[in-house]
């Protein structure tokens, strides 16, 4: 279960603003507990809801400037340690966008939120949703790097929906556990199992979704290729000895 949020001490006097952050936090943990709760009598649906209510109750993530030459590059807690960061998705459960917080006062609600939004990838993991489940671990990511559960549960959620990209983002969830998850720990050998496991499976996924590709691109082109008595099988590629193909026409 997730460790209790414990409010910093401020020996000045808060603003308004403060108050109500404080607030917000201190609902957002009851509501939180609920949820444990619910999880653990196994009502997923009802955990679900507490968590995203607990999410709403918190300002949403501080958004952060992009990187340079970002636009040439597109590239619950119910007990744990933490993870790596992976692709940005829309938010969505979360508060209205903070205010001035205090950098300590924005620590805590980060935490608060990458705890839920594990959660919440918890409970879809049981509901079976996947796709949302990698969607909510991610978002948790974003606010904690190096929570390890939500790498976890992402990584498990990506090997289920199995395809070719899912599996190679599962991939790289376990390289990156693998630095994240202490020597000694039993949970490295079981990683190393899962990404063990998983190559064969990225590579047979690859290639099928590759032949795919290919099948509905020779449709296309037969389609078209059709209306001057030809098809893509009168079309023959031969290396040309230069490290490149020749294309040759055969009737």
């Amino acid at each position: 279960m997730a460790d209790d949020q414990h409010l910093p001490s401020d020996a000045s006097t808060p603003s308004v603003d403060e108050h109500e952050i404080k607030k917000n936090i201190t609902e957002a943990d009851e509501l939180k507990q609920e949820g444990n709760e619910s999880f653990r009598a196994s009502r997923w649906s009802e955990a679900l809801v507490s968590y995203r209510t607990a999410l709403s109750r918190l300002p949403r993530r501080t958004p952060q400037p992009p990187p340079p030459d970002s636009s040439q590059n597109d590239t619950s807690d119910h007990g744990g340690a933490r993870s790596a960061s992976s692709s940005k998705v829309p938010t969505r459960e979360e508060g209205p966008e903070p205010a001035n917080i205090p950098s300590e006062l924005e620590a805590e609600c980060a935490k608060a939120r990458a705890v839920l939004n594990a959660n919440i990838g918890a409970c879809l993991v049981k509901l079976s949703d996947y796709s949302s489940a990698v969607e909510s671990c991610t978002q948790s990511l974003l606010d904690d790097p190096h929570y390890i559960k939500a790498l976890q549960r992402r990584a498990a959620s990506n090997e289920r929906l199995d395809t070719w990209s899912s599996l190679t983002q599962a991939q790289e969830d376990y390289k990156s556990l693998l630095e994240l998850l202490p020597p000694t720990s039993p949970q490295v050998a079981q990683t190393k199992r899962s990404l063990q496991l998983l190559e064969p499976r990225q590579q047979a996924a690859q290639k099928k979704e590759m032949a795919e590709m290919t099948g509905k691109l020779k449709s296309l082109g037969n389609s078209i290729l059709g209306n001057f008595g030809l098809s893509t099988d009168n079309f023959k590629f031969e290396p040309n000895g230069q490290g490149g193909y020749s294309m040759n026409i055969v009737r």
